[in-house]
C-alpha cells in the first residue's frame, strides 16, 4: 500500500520519526509539494496525507486509487470534502492535539504586553540600567492581570483551556459562543458586544466560517477599551486587518498579539506588519514538540483505524 505525505516538514522538521507510519505501508514523505506537483506525487497512492497542500475536486477526481485522505491538522478546509465523499474517499483530521499549547501562546502574548520583558532586556544590554539613577526603571506601564477581564470569543476546548489559565491569574472571564449553554468555574457567558466592551483582553478561538469572517471589524474594535489588547491564535481572516491596523495606529487600541494572518506567509504589504504595538508570531501556537508528537501519534492511529475498517476522527466517510 502506497502512503504519500505531501507536506510533512512542519509536522516533522527532523525531531520526530516517521517509522510508525512507515510500518503501515510503502511510505513516501515530501517536505513540501508545490501545486503543480500534487497530482504527479499523489498518483498511485491509496493513502494521502496533507497539512496545507490543497486537494481540489479536480485533483481528487484524478486519483483513481485514492481511498483515504488524512489531514495533518484540525482544520480541513484545504480538502474538497464533497468531492472526496463523491469519490468514496474517507477523510480524517486530528482534533485536540494542541489545545494546551495554543492556550499557552495566548498568555505568552498577553504577558508580553504586561511586562515587555524582551524590550526591557534589550534596554539593559544597551546600558540603560548601568546608567540608571535608580535601582529600577520601566519604559512601559506594567500590568497585573489579577482583576482584569479576559474575553473569550469561542468557548470550545481551546477557549475553555484559555479560561482556566485566565482564572489562575485571577482574571474575570467572559465568554461568547452561540453554541454554549453553560460555563463552569465562574466563567460568565455574555453576548459579543459585552465581551468586546468589558474586556481588557479579547482572545479569539472560533472557527472560520462565512459568519465569522471579519468578525473583528471597525465597528467591534470601536467597542473595545483604548487600553485593551486583541489576541488571535485561531484564523487570520477573523480580523479585518486594515481596520485593526487603523485602530492600533490611531491609539484606539493598546495592542494586538497575533499568531495568524489572513494570508500565510503574509504579503509584504500587509498593514499589520507596520502597525504600532502589534506583536506577530509566525503561526507557532500549535507547534510545540509535545503537541506535534501527539499530532504524529494520532495521524498514525487514524491510518491504523482506517486499515482496520474502523475509521476514527472522520470528517467524511463512505
Amino acid at each position: 500500500m502506497r502512503i504519500v505525505v505531501l507536506d510533512g516538514y512542519t509536522l516533522n522538521p527532523g525531531d520526530l520519526s516517521w517509522d510508525a507510519l512507515a510500518a503501515l505501508g510503502e511510505l513516501e514523505v515530501h517536505d513540501r509539494t508545490p501545486a503543480e506537483e500534487v497530482l504527479h506525487r499523489a498518483q498511485g497512492a491509496e493513502i494521502l496525507l496533507t497539512n496545507k497542500t490543497v486537494l481540489s475536486a479536480e485533483t481528487i477526481a484524478s486519483l483513481a486509487q485514492l481511498r483515504y485522505i488524512g489531514v495533518l491538522a484540525t482544520g480541513y478546509n484545504i480538502v474538497d470534502v464533497a468531492a472526496a465523499e463523491k469519490s468514496g474517499i474517507t477523510v480524517t483530521n486530528v482534533p485536540t492535539y494542541s489545545t494546551r499549547s495554543v492556550a499557552q501562546l495566548v498568555f505568552a502574548h498577553l504577558l508580553d504586553f504586561c511586562h515587555h520583558v524582551q524590550e526591557h532586556s534589550q534596554g539593559v544590554h544597551a546600558g540603560r540600567w548601568v546608567n540608571s539613577a535608580d535601582f529600577s526603571y520601566w519604559d512601559w506601564p506594567l500590568v497585573e492581570l489579577d482583576g482584569c477581564v479576559l474575553g473569550i470569543v469561542g468557548y470550545g476546548r481551546i477557549g475553555r483551556a484559555t479560561a482556566d489559565l485566565g482564572r489562575a491569574f485571577g482574571m474575570e472571564v467572559l465568554a461568547y459562543d452561540p453554541a454554549a449553554v453553560d460555563a463552569a468555574g465562574g466563567v460568565r457567558l455574555a453576548d459579543l458586544g459585552t465581551v468586546f466592551r468589558e474586556s481588557d483582553a479579547v482572545t479569539l478561538h472560533c472557527p472560520l466560517t462565512p459568519e465569522t469572517a471579519n468578525l473583528v471589524n471597525a465597528e467591534r474594535l470601536a467597542l473595545m477599551k483604548p487600553s485593551a489588547i486583541l489576541i488571535n491564535t485561531s484564523r487570520g481572516p477573523l480580523i479585518d486587518e486594515a481596520a485593526l491596523a487603523d485602530a492600533l495606529n490611531a491609539g484606539r487600541l493598546a495592542g494586538a498579539g497575533l499568531d495568524v494572518l489572513s494570508t500565510e506567509p503574509p504579503r509584504a504589504d500587509n498593514p499589520l506588519l507596520r502597525a504600532r504595538n502589534c506583536v506577530i508570531s509566525p503561526h507557532i501556537a500549535w507547534a510545540t514538540q509535545a503537541a506535534r508528537r501527539r499530532l504524529m501519534s494520532t495521524v498514525v492511529a487514524n491510518v491504523r483505524a482506517y486499515l482496520r475498517q474502523e475509521p476514527v476522527n472522520v470528517v467524511c466517510s463512505v
